[in-house]
């Protein structure tokens, strides 16, 4: 299970302290496949890149015994500076892969990612898009208990959309995933239950459509 107790996470600014997360405590259970919704600036991006240990709350703790990727579409722990397959070869090592798996895993990322000539160049020369790629096609080589998904899926064209989503579901075998999005189909269709975020509280619901449901009335006359 996933568990936050007496969270609570929040960013200095000129006027104050601006809470995400405030004393939030709950349990996820084990081996679900969750979908966070809430409106923009809720603290959605926050608390993935709390899970994926980027970030860490100010006070209270997160405790599992899983492991989790990073967040997937978040460009994090990219050095801008080196190539694609630099940064690869850089991850691959601090996972502890031989060079053998190295180069499979290189072949395997550039072949899913289509960066074409990029793929030798820094990244900093690269767009959001092609990051979002990069990294998705990255996460999908190791295996994680969680896989933390922040809205990769709406990422390139139809055909490529059509790409990653039919390579996560086959990595779902295999894994469970914390998925943020706000397109409500992608949702009902990968994630069993969900976790609102409002005003600095985080709601469990079993069902994924309740939470969908409790999203909307939220954001009043929102549809699915």
């Amino acid at each position: 299970m996933i568990e936050l107790k007496n969270v609570s996470k929040y960013f200095q600014t000129k006027t104050g302290k601006n809470y995400t997360l405030r004393n939030v405590n709950l349990i996820i259970p084990s081996h679900t496949n969750v979908g966070i919704v809430g409106r923009n600036g809720a603290g959605k991006t926050t608390l993935m890149r709390m899970l994926g240990q980027i970030e860490f709350p100010n006070k209270g703790s997160i405790i599992s015994s899983h492991s989790f990727s990073w967040p997937m579409g978040l460009s994090a722990g990219f050095i801008n500076k080196m190539s694609a397959r630099a940064n690869i070869k850089f991850v691959c090592r601090l996972y502890g892969k031989n060079t053998q798996e190295i180069l499979e895993i290189i072949e395997a990322v550039d072949d899913f990612s289509e960066l074409g000539k990029y793929f030798d160049m820094p990244i900093y020369t690269y767009s959001s898009g092609m990051k979002a790629r990069l990294n998705f096609g990255l996460s999908l080589m190791f295996d994680f208990d969680y896989l933390l998904i922040d809205e990769t899926l709406s990422v390139g064209d139809a055909r490529f959309q059509t790409k990653s989503k039919e390579a996560l579901l086959k990595k779902i075998d295999s894994c469970s995933i914390i998925l943020v999005s706000h397109n409500m189909k992608t949702l009902r269709d990968l994630c069993e239950a969900g976790v609102v975020i409002h005003e600095g509280k985080l709601e469990y619901f079993p069902n994924i459509a309740d939470a969908i449901d409790a999203y909307h009335f939220i954001n009043k006359g929102d549809t699915p």
